[in-house]
């Protein structure tokens, strides 16, 4: 008896793994990978390529950095794993490696554009205050286009420039010293 793992739904953020099978199915047919199952085909961003019409600027066997559709700043990219992860909130401790490789990779591309480090502003929105559910980090060379835009990624902090305050944008520093810390990324005041 072979089981099969298939997605119940494909929509983006909302896709999960079923585990159908029978006492009646022996057959060889493919297997289907719980990460594969997570990919879903109508996720936009799981989808990404410049054949999708997408302007890539950078990509690995783990994320792919391009363009944002409707920059907020100069130069506004986002940088997303190639697996399905529907948000900052789903991350936890084990995840604080692949969170500073994503912004390794913004930087990177940032230091080629000669972007000085005081212009630089990377960061994850929380839902539900997010576009997409799929995690992407936003990496923004400044100014802003617009106060109303500036509007979008508002830096909350308290005492320490490290520790979030209440804000539905975290800079991606404050995201890995809450999973530093253990805790969930949320937009209240952390």
């Amino acid at each position: 008896m072979l089981s099969r793992l298939f997605p119940s739904s494909l929509l983006c953020g909302k896709s999960s793994v079923v585990n159908h099978h029978s006492e009646e199915d022996d057959s060889d047919g493919p297997v289907i990978t719980p990460r594969q199952a997570r990919k879903s085909t109508r996720c936009i961003f799981c989808n990404v390529s410049r054949d999708n019409g997408f302007d890539v600027v950078y990509e690995d066997a783990e994320f792919i950095a391009f363009r944002d559709y409707n920059p907020s700043s100069l130069h506004h990219l986002q940088v997303i794993p190639r697996d399905h992860i529907d948000s900052v909130k789903s991350l936890s401790r084990s995840d604080i490696e692949r969170v500073r490789r994503m912004a390794k990779v913004g930087n990177s591309i940032l230091d080629e554009w000669n972007v000085p480090a005081l212009d630089r502003r990377l960061g994850f929105h929380i839902p539900p205050f997010n576009t997409v559910n799929h995690l992407h980090l936003h990496v923004q060379a400044l100014p802003y286009k617009s106060r109303l835009r500036q509007m979008k990624y508002p830096i909350s902090r308290r005492s320490d420039p490290y520790v979030k305050g209440f804000s539905w944008f975290v800079e991606v520093r404050q995201a890995i010293q809450l999973l530093e810390r253990g805790k969930k990324i949320t937009v209240s005041s952390c």
